[in-house]
């Protein structure tokens, strides 16, 4: 499944232009504790999670993820935004809500990631 299919499964905005949408998405973890996303993230994974903080773009840096999505139709403030832009980090927006996107991806066949 590449983000590209995610985006339109989950009825998402991409929140900046020129964002990656061929990668593929091996699997998924949605959390909103950062203690649980470094500890569980094992593989490049794409995050589901209500954190629109910088801390949540600085995880990119120590783990491998493939993306972020913002659910519950959080969107980051301008200066999160570029700092994704700038690493390369898609990231996207759902209205949806945190279970509801990880049921609509696991029926579509994404795997939860290895922990």
């Amino acid at each position: 499944m590449t983000l590209s299919d995610i985006v339109a499964l989950l009825e998402a905005e991409v929140l900046y232009p020129d964002a990656d949408l061929d990668r593929e998405v091996p699997c998924a973890f949605a959390s909103d504790m950062i203690s649980d996303i470094l500890m569980c993230t094992k593989e490049p994974t794409l995050l589901l999670t209500g954190l629109t903080n910088n801390q949540v773009i600085r995880l990119s840096d120590m783990i491998d993820l493939t993306g972020i999505v913002f659910v519950r139709g959080k969107k980051p403030l301008p200066d999160v935004i570029d700092m994704a832009e700038e690493r390369g980090l898609p990231i996207i927006s759902t209205k949806y809500t945190l279970y509801r996107s990880s049921g609509l991806l696991f029926n579509a066949g994404l795997r939860s990631c290895k922990i």
